[in-house]
């Protein structure tokens, strides 16, 4: 078993609670710069060995792997130093937010021999790893494009006093996710064209920057597909549309994979429909309030990770995947703020 130090425990939360049900996990130790946070989580999950010291995790020798769930503008700092004490790491999504601290991370990682994991959560999902294992398996067909989705309607955002500030943008926050599950079927994204707007819900919520957006994405051999994000009005019914959805077109056959609502629809390469819903999942993905936190794929993408660390094997999205997201997000971003496409850096 691995021994987990958490730094972060807003959506860290999630995390203490994947440890903690996991056999393949043991929870060492938290942290949060907030000491109510840490008294609120050490109470709720009756787990007592907390810090407010990010140092003392870096110093507890019994630590093997430090998951970060800090704000963005702190991930790159946050992964060296664990890097530099000797540990593995595994960082939420999206993983930095700014490219130039970018080779630096991934000199440090060769040099000390310690893995870097993107926790993006979403490819561990049961509808998503379904659709992956059936795409692998050809049931599709040669993948023709990938249309990806996230609507969803997040007016409680609203309420967070961070998220009206000018550095907060949905395009990170929240389409990161179908960004990345474009990458895992078209990894050489070259070119991204997009608009987007700030819409009256969100303008009127005091929104800085925009709540709707629509992406074109150009892969390096000539496909593309489509993303796209809506985050500040309701959304169809479930038995219609499901908040995030990754739809895969194939010369064969096509499938969807249904974030939220546990559900997966295919046409296999032999002409049958097959509707495939996991109800019996419920329980390990939802554990919490509602839906608004899924400890149950993160539970999935630690499992996956440890069992990577293991066998020797890379988990991905690993360090280098997960920059090139951030590259193409930068790219979407820098064609919202000029209207033209934008390549790929």
């Amino acid at each position: 078993m691995y021994k987990l130090g958490i730094l972060g425990l807003g959506e860290g939360r999630s995390t203490m609670s994947a440890a903690l049900q996991s056999d393949k996990w043991t929870l060492h130790k938290i942290c949060d710069l907030n000491e109510d946070l840490c008294k609120k989580r050490a109470k709720e999950f009756d787990f007592h060995n907390y810090t407010t010291r990010y140092q003392d995790l870096l110093e507890d020798p019994e630590i093997d792997v430090i998951g970060i769930y800090t704000p963005d503008k702190f991930h790159a700092q946050h992964i060296k130093m664990a890097l530099e004490a000797g540990k593995h790491v595994v960082c939420t999504k999206p993983l930095i937010d700014d490219l130039s601290k970018a080779q630096e991370l991934i000199d440090l990682s060769a040099a000390t021999g310690k893995r870097v994991f993107v926790g993006q959560s979403s490819r561990f999902f049961e509808p998503m790893k379904r659709q992956r294992a059936d795409y692998l398996a050809g049931e599709i067909g040669e993948l023709v494009t990938v249309e990806a989705y996230y609507h969803a309607d997040h007016r409680w955002f609203l309420g967070k006093g961070w998220s009206l500030e000018n550095s907060f943008k949905w395009l990170y926050g929240g389409l990161s996710h179908p960004v990345d599950l474009v990458r895992w079927y078209m990894p050489d994204i070259v070119e991204v064209m997009g608009y987007g707007m700030l819409s009256p819900n969100g303008r009127a919520g005091g929104l800085q920057n925009q709540d709707t957006m629509h992406f074109i994405f150009k892969a390096a051999d000539g496909r593309i597909a489509r993303v796209s994000g809506v985050y500040s009005g309701p959304v169809q019914p479930t038995v219609r549309d499901s908040e995030m959805s990754c739809i895969l077109r194939g010369t064969e056959g096509c499938s969807q994979g249904d974030y939220m609502d546990l559900r997966y629809a295919i046409t296999t390469k032999t002409g049958e429909e097959k509707l495939i819903t996991f109800d019996h999942k419920l329980k390990h993905f939802f554990r919490f309030e509602g839906k608004s936190h899924h400890a149950g794929e993160y539970q999935n993408y630690y499992e996956y990770f440890a069992d990577c660390l293991t066998s020797g094997e890379t988990a991905y999205p690993d360090l280098r995947e997960g920059i090139k997201t951030v590259a193409v997000m930068q790219a979407m971003d820098e064609s919202l703020r000029t209207g033209v496409p934008v390549r790929v850096g």
